[in-house]
């Protein structure tokens, strides 16, 4: 299993950024992939998932508006994108995997850090004033 992030960098505020996360090594469909960040001192938390199968998308409310999740079935990717980034939005970002729930689970449920059973490395996120 890997999760290989990339397109962090330093990013004035304002600007956006897209974030990927590459899955490989198991079967797309059957997980959520979901964004955390953590900014230094600070927790992880939970940003936004998608479904593998069918793109369902969920969203911390903190982000609705700002952040757009998306995948690429067939490349196994999914995308981060932030628009309006603020310096607060400094962090390192990760995805995670966690099987997905027959049905429609909801954000509260993939908010939860421990159900993730694999993480990426991180991409770090910059953004200067």
């Amino acid at each position: 299993v890997q999760l290989v992030e990339s397109g962090g960098g330093l990013v004035q505020a304002g600007g956006s950024l897209r974030l990927s996360c590459a899955a490989s090594g198991f079967t797309f469909g059957d997980y959520v992939l979901a964004w955390f960040r953590q900014a230094p001192g600070k927790e992880r938390e939970g940003l936004s998932a998608i479904r593998g199968d069918d793109g369902t998308s969920y969203y911390a409310d903190s982000v609705k508006g700002r952040f757009t999740i998306s995948r690429d079935y067939a490349k196994k990717t999914v995308y981060l994108q932030i628009h309006n980034l603020k310096v607060e939005d400094t962090a390192i970002y990760y995805c995670a995997r966690t099987p997905a729930l027959p049905g429609n689970a909801q954000w509260h449920y993939y908010q939860i850090l421990r159900i993730y059973d694999s993480w990426g490395q991180g991409t770090e996120v910059t953004v200067s004033a």
